[in-house]
């Protein structure tokens, strides 16, 4: 310990020659000595028959639902890792599920162009949303549980309403398809991210574009809210990892570490740290406010296509090509003299 006290000091004062702020090179070299929480391995779900899109934990925390390439749904139980139920009725790759707010339905979305609803005491279909053109990437309940959003290859955006099944409004404003779109957790906005680079901020109730963040080079694939609703997140094929004040839409950090595409990213719920997930098969975890890496996880053996984050911030679940989803559980440390 004194050997890391040592270190620490040597560096402040080397610091404090150099032109950037000492302050802020201070608080890096501390980050990383001082560990609050770390996560390691917790569980494997294995036996899937073909590759894992990006699963989700229910609001109970006691069980995930997984999307697979085969067109089917995978729900699970977390304390006992036993399949509850599979969900049939897409014709092609589904590529997100998710659970309502209140545990009842789970939402799914897929390559066949249609938005699933499911009954999850039933585990059957009640209702199939039928109106983009082309393939859907990705549908999100509202905070409330009331209206679904839809992002698609045919270049739209759709709101729906649940108890009905009927369309609301389509928004256009991407020239390309769209990967992803998500809530704010005030409800009072959107946010999608698209292959033309960009990442538009909707204003719900009018269907309007508020902001276009600009500054990815390739692919965004996913941008998502801070839980206060002040943040937003977004990852992209040009390796990086930015963060964008959802107020001005200006970028306030780029986070770079990932050696190849970043698939997936999140807030965890307290807002002071993100996980994200990339085709270098690392999750890795990001102070948001020192815009420093503190933690890689490595073990899935293929292209790593999702990270999802427990609603009380102490598991992470990662989904890969591998055919596997892990969960990763948090340990608390505590430094003492010694």
């Amino acid at each position: 310990k004194t050997k890391q006290i040592a270190t620490i000091i040597e560096h402040w004062i080397y610091s404090l020659s150099v032109k950037r702020g000492w302050i802020d090179d201070f608080n890096i070299i501390i980050s990383r000595y001082v560990v609050m929480k770390y996560f390691r391995p917790l569980k494997i779900f294995r036996g899937y028959s073909s590759h894992v899109n990006k699963g989700t934990f229910s609001a109970d925390n006691t069980k995930i639902i997984s999307p697979l390439n085969n067109g089917t749904i995978q729900l699970w139980d977390i304390s006992s890792k036993k399949e509850i139920s599979i969900l049939k009725g897409h014709s092609d790759r589904v590529n997100g599920a998710q659970f309502s707010p209140d545990g009842n339905m789970v939402v799914t979305c897929s390559m066949d162009n249609t938005i699933r609803l499911w009954d999850l005491q039933l585990c059957k279909e009640i209702k199939k949303l039928e109106g983009h053109t082309h393939a859907v990437t990705s549908a999100r309940f509202s905070p409330t549980g009331q209206c679904i959003a839809s992002s698609s290859y045919d270049l739209t955006v759709r709101l729906w309403d649940v108890t009905s099944g009927q369309g609301i409004k389509i928004m256009n404003g991407h020239s390309d398809i769209i990967n992803d779109v998500q809530f704010s957790p005030n409800g009072q906005q959107l946010v999608s991210s698209s292959y033309d680079k960009t990442i538009c901020v909707w204003h719900l109730k009018s269907g309007k574009i508020l902001h276009k963040l600009e500054g990815h080079f390739n692919n965004v694939v996913e941008a998502k809210f801070s839980f206060d609703s002040l943040s937003i997140v977004s990852c992209s094929w040009d390796k990086t990892i930015r963060i964008w004040d959802a107020i001005s839409g200006t970028q306030l950090k780029k986070l770079v570490g990932h050696i190849d595409y970043v698939n997936n990213v999140q807030f965890f719920p307290d807002d002071q740290t993100i996980a994200s997930c990339s085709a270098d098969r690392t999750i890795r975890l990001w102070d948001t406010k020192l815009g420093i890496e503190i933690q890689k996880l490595t073990g899935h053996s293929d292209n790593m296509i999702g990270v999802n984050i427990s609603p009380d911030g102490n598991t992470i679940m990662s989904s890969s090509k591998d055919k596997t989803i892990r969960l990763w559980g948090s340990v608390q440390i505590t430094f003492t003299d010694t």
